[in-house]
């Protein structure tokens, strides 16, 4: 297989020292006692915000300081090209941030956060899929109103760095059984086959091939991780797929192990009662577990789609790891992202060396001798989700440095399928699923 170029382009290691005046006027909040942010700008890229830390002036940033990523911009060949290709017209290609002080959000409709500076840094992103790292800046800038001979100074890490990826796309819908399609440019080459569908309770025959213990005669551990007891009122249950090779060997599957369940007195679930998959992997005759996926339903005024995903450790009794928490629009849909070090939606989520067993939300170092991270880093995988409604056929990125095996990458494919079926899953139980979700006996009903 043959990946496509990607480039990974950080912003991180903010800071701000801000002089402090010999006579400081009363009614004037120095910044160092307010919290301080900045907005980040790259052309035809979302906005992302992140915190910027105070430093006393008489400190320096430490040189040899573990890169804390503040926002993560992932181009591909297409936007690598467009930038590349910019009219002499259009100027320099910059990435622009804007330093406020005082807390980030609205009120009554107006920003609560004062402009305190403007910074550009200047990017030439050619060949930086080739090369191995590209800083476009390191340091210290002066920023503000210089007064008394000095002024503020703002420190930040600018770079470039190649991440290639394998990128697949399901020819339909899941539950539709689709192809899958490696893509190399204008090039699709089919590698997965799918297989949707239902297990039963009492079903003990699980519909995948060549594997001699299967889904179904697995049931002592698949109960451990969820519950597939018959549950009064509105629920689905018992969705499977398994992804193929061309051969026709399972190399993956996605299996329901919880329920999901409207929660009593409504026809949403809750994230008090999520729904859940398994992540399988096929290793001595048998399917391991790799992943957990669980789903639910956001109340509010998000309306979507909740999700937390976890790797499962290949050891007896160790507590699983969550590497994705967030929710996605039900009605728009988005992007499910596993990246150590930045999340889809642009705010910033390193992982906690000092809290290995909780979600990678924290800040601090990373964490890189613990397991998983010691596996997975930077980067790990992407994969796109519509909303309800809408024709679905996944997309995923794999980063190269994630994928030794073809079973590697179909486990990613199958976390992909399980998330997309989990937006019908977690769909209002007031509204009708699609013929291909629904068992005869619902059908019927």
């Amino acid at each position: 297989m043959d990946p496509c170029p990607f480039v990974r382009l950080t912003v991180g290691n903010l800071a701000l020292k801000i002089p402090v005046a010999s006579k400081p006027a009363r009614s004037v909040v120095h910044p160092s006692s307010s919290p301080c942010f900045c907005k980040i700008k790259l052309k035809n890229f979302p906005l992302q915000t992140a915190v910027v830390p105070f430093i006393p002036p008489e400190n320096q940033f430490p040189d040899g300081h573990a890169h804390n990523v503040a926002a993560t911009y992932h181009l591909n060949k297409s936007d690598l090209d467009k930038f590349a290709g910019k009219s002499i017209f259009a100027g320099k290609l910059c990435l622009r941030i804007s330093i406020y002080t005082g807390r980030r959000g609205t009120t009554c409709g107006v920003n609560s956060g004062k402009l305190l500076a403007k910074v550009s840094v200047p990017l030439d992103l050619a060949g930086t899929e080739s090369r191995p790292s590209t800083v476009f800046h390191n340091g210290w800038i002066s920023v503000g109103k210089e007064t008394k001979g000095s002024s503020a100074q703002f420190h930040l890490n600018v770079k470039a760095e190649p991440d290639p990826r394998f990128v697949f796309q399901f020819d339909g819908e899941p539950e539709c059984s689709p192809q899958v399609f490696q893509i190399q440019g204008n090039i699709r080459q089919p590698v997965f086959t799918c297989k949707f569908s239902f297990r039963s309770t009492g079903d003990r025959n699980q519909r995948s091939r060549s594997l001699q213990s299967d889904l179904g005669s697995s049931r002592s551990w698949l109960s451990s991780f969820g519950s597939e007891r018959e549950r009064p009122g509105k629920e689905r249950k018992g969705w499977s797929i398994t992804v193929h090779d061309l051969s026709g060997s399972p190399v993956a599957a996605a299996s329901m192990v919880t329920p999901f369940v409207a929660s009593p007195g409504s026809d949403r679930v809750s994230r008090s009662n999520p729904g859940s998959w398994l992540i399988l992997r096929p290793g001595d005759g048998t399917w391991k577990p790799w992943g957990r996926l669980e789903a639910w339903r956001e109340r509010g005024g998000s309306d979507g789609l909740g999700y937390r995903f976890e790797l499962i450790p290949d050891m007896g009794g160790a507590a699983g790891i969550v590497l994705a928490e967030s929710t996605l629009s039900s009605h728009k849909g988005g992007k499910f992202l596993i990246d150590l070090g930045s999340s889809s939606n642009g705010r910033v989520t390193p992982v906690n060396s000092n809290s290995p067993g909780c979600s990678p939300r924290g800040s601090g170092d990373y964490g890189f001798g613990l397991w998983p991270y010691c596996v997975y880093r930077g980067f790990v995988m992407s994969a796109s989700v519509e909303g309800e409604s809408k024709c679905s056929k996944p997309s995923v990125e794999v980063s190269v440095q994630h994928v030794n095996c073809t079973e590697d990458a179909a486990a990613f494919v199958a976390l992909a399928a399980a998330l997309d079926l989990s937006m019908d899953a977690c769909r209002l139980f007031s509204h009708r699923l699609r013929k291909e979700l629904c068992q005869p006996h619902d059908m019927l009903s």
